[in-house]
This record gives C-alpha cells, sequence and structure tokens, in this order.
C-alpha cells in the first residue's frame, strides 16, 4: 500500500507498505482524508525533536472501518466513516491518574513519537475510533485540529461572561473562537492576516485586532473599556504573542498556552503576581473535545470550505509541504487525499 514518509529534512518520500491486517481489538480503517499539521510541517523543517527520523507523518484522520478485528464492540460498524484520537495514555502517569489523559507524560502522537496515518490503511485499538458519521469525509479530517482549540477554551473555563482574546487565527485558534463563541463569551480574534480575521468574524469573534497594523494595547483597551481580556488563548507559539498575551490579560486573568514556541521566552514575572494570573498549558484534546467538535460541524454552518487550503494527491504532497513553508501565514489546512 501507498504510505508518505518524510526521510530527512525537505524530503517527503512516497514509499510502499504491506498491507496490515487488524489484530484482536483493532479496527482496519481506510484513509480518506489526513491533513498536515504544524508538527509535520516543523518535522519536515526538520525542527521537530519529538519526531522519529524517518517518519511516516498524520494523526488529523478521515477514514472508513474497512474490517473488525476479534473482541470490538458492535456499535462499530464496516462502512463506517470515522475519526481517531491519536494520542496514548500510559494508565499510570500523575495525568492519567487525574483523567486527563491527554498530557499522558508518555504520551505518542500518530506521526510525531510513532508513524501516522499517511498511508492508504492502518490499524487501530478500537477505543481510539470515534464515530463521524453524518459528516462529509473531507471535514471528519478537521476535526482533531478544532479539538485542540475546544480543550483550551475548556481548560480556561470560559463561561458567557468572559471577554476572551484568541491570538492566533490558525486552525487552532479557529476552534477556540467557536468554542468560545458557543460558550457565550465575547471573543476578540487578533492576528496579523485580514483574510483570517474576516473569517473569525464568521465564526463568531465579535471583534479583530491585526496587530501587524493597529496599536494593540491601545485597542484591547478600547474593546474591553480599559480592562483587558479575562481570558487570553495563545495559539501562536512565539516570543511576542506571550509576551502580549501576559501584558495583555485583566487582572485576576487566565493565560491559555497551546503554541509551542521554538525557544525560551522572557517574560515580565511581576505580572504573575500582581494581576494573581492563571496561567495554564493545553495540550492535545480529550474524547469529549472531538465529541463537541463533531456536534458542532454536524449543525452545518461552519465555513470548512474556507478552513481547508488545498487537497492533493500524495505524489503532489511534497510540493505542498514546500509551498506551505514557504508562507506559513497564508495555510489553514493541506488534506492529502488517500482515496
Amino acid at each position: 500500500m501507498k504510505a508518505l514518509q518524510i526521510s530527512s529534512p525537505f524530503t517527503l518520500d512516497v514509499i510502499d507498505l504491506p498491507m496490515p491486517a487488524p489484530e484482536a481489538g483493532e479496527v482496519l480503517l481506510r484513509l480518506q482524508y489526513v491533513g498536515f499539521c504544524g508538527s509535520d510541517l516543523n518535522t519536515f523543517r526538520g525542527r521537530n525533536q519529538m519526531a522519529l527520523s524517518p517518519v511516516i507523518p498524520g494523526h488529523e484522520i478521515s477514514a472508513v472501518i474497512e474490517s473488525l478485528g476479534d473482541n470490538v464492540p458492535e456499535g462499530l460498524k464496516v462502512g463506517q466513516t470515522v475519526t481517531v484520537d491519536p494520542y496514548t495514555a500510559c494508565g499510570n502517569c500523575p495525568s492519567c491518574r487525574n483523567r486527563r489523559v491527554n498530557a499522558c507524560q508518555h504520551n505518542e502522537t500518530l506521526g510525531v513519537q510513532r508513524h501516522g496515518a499517511m498511508r492508504e490503511y492502518i490499524c487501530v485499538p478500537w477505543q481510539k475510533v470515534i464515530a463521524a458519521d453524518g459528516l462529509a469525509q473531507r471535514d471528519v479530517a478537521l476535526i482533531e485540529p478544532m479539538s485542540v482549540g475546544f480543550h483550551a477554551v475548556d481548560r480556561a473555563q470560559v463561561t458567557d461572561s468572559d471577554i476572551v482574546l484568541v491570538i492566533g487565527c490558525g486552525m487552532i485558534g479557529v476552534g477556540a473562537i467557536v468554542r468560545a463563541s458557543l460558550r457565550g463569551a465575547t471573543v476578540i480574534a487578533m492576528d496579523i492576516d485580514d483574510e483570517k480575521l474576516a473569517l473569525a468574524r464568521e465564526l463568531g469573534a465579535s471583534a479583530t485586532v491585526n496587530s501587524a497594523t493597529e496599536n494593540v494595547h491601545d485597542a484591547l483597551s478600547r474593546l474591553t473599556d480599559g480592562c483587558g481580556p479575562d481570558v487570553v488563548v495563545e495559539a501562536v507559539g512565539a516570543s511576542p504573542t506571550y509576551q502580549t498575551a501576559i501584558n495583555e490579560v485583566a487582572f485576576t486573568g487566565r493565560v491559555v498556552c497551546i503554541g509551542y514556541a521554538p525557544g525560551d521566552i522572557s517574560l515580565t514575572t511581576k505580572f504573575f503576581v500582581q494581576k494573581e494570573l492563571d496561567i495554564r498549558g493545553s495540550r492535545n484534546a480529550l474524547p469529549s473535545d472531538f465529541r463537541a467538535v463533531i456536534r458542532y460541524l454536524r449543525r452545518g454552518d461552519c465555513p470548512t470550505d474556507r478552513l481547508v487550503s488545498a487537497v492533493v494527491a500524495p505524489e503532489k504532497a511534497a510540493e505542498a509541504l514546500q509551498r506551505w513553508h514557504e508562507a506559513p501565514g497564508r495555510v489553514f489546512r493541506i488534506l492529502v487525499d488517500f482515496r
């Protein structure tokens, strides 16, 4: 069967693998679409120190159940459209004992610490299969990245009384904007791209700030009556945006960090104490976040066409990654079509 492998920096090869067969407790999936995410791009660039080398990337999955191994519950059926929870959980670390399995100390994500789903078929434990009936197969590949943003809003404990600033309107930031809006919060979206900001308004943001052309502090003061946002979700992973989050969040506010910064960040720590801030990390997502995204997408009012920048055949995937590398700010998601 056909698969994609990042063999070395800036080298993505089409390789051939043997056809897998499901063991007891496993489900054989026939991949439909698989999305490239930011971690895949960094692996392609040679910057992802967590990734295997070489590695088959891919954990944003749309698939159809091809066959079932023994001892798989009756709720899963051949031909069913599904996605996959791509994270592992050891069951014994502090995160797992606290039922926060998304942050397992020993997590191995598909396409990063273990080979992923950029292939025609893959076997996974039935417990990792999440039904996505009623959704277009292409849209199913958007569930996992949106769920990461959904989880960040849950970590922030957002309510309808909050003003929420989401920094970064990429795919994960989009998920945060949607869920914060669904919870009734007032959402401010910040980015450097006006097209992404326009889309953020369609998805629920009531105001936007272009940090490339506007004074961020003045804009946020105007939008929050001088108080600052109650919650800031950092979905970029850069020193300036981390600093903005700490500087601009309201006193006693919550800062939730999703983005991985490439290096150390210098922060004014006096604000940690003076503002009595809650600073929280947010990693991956829980199955409940996946289900929340599925319920949202089933409403049918998400402009998913605008969230997919390109759909490419496996043979064209290397060119697509190279284009993304050259213009990273212009891409939401690139999907590889394995049908």
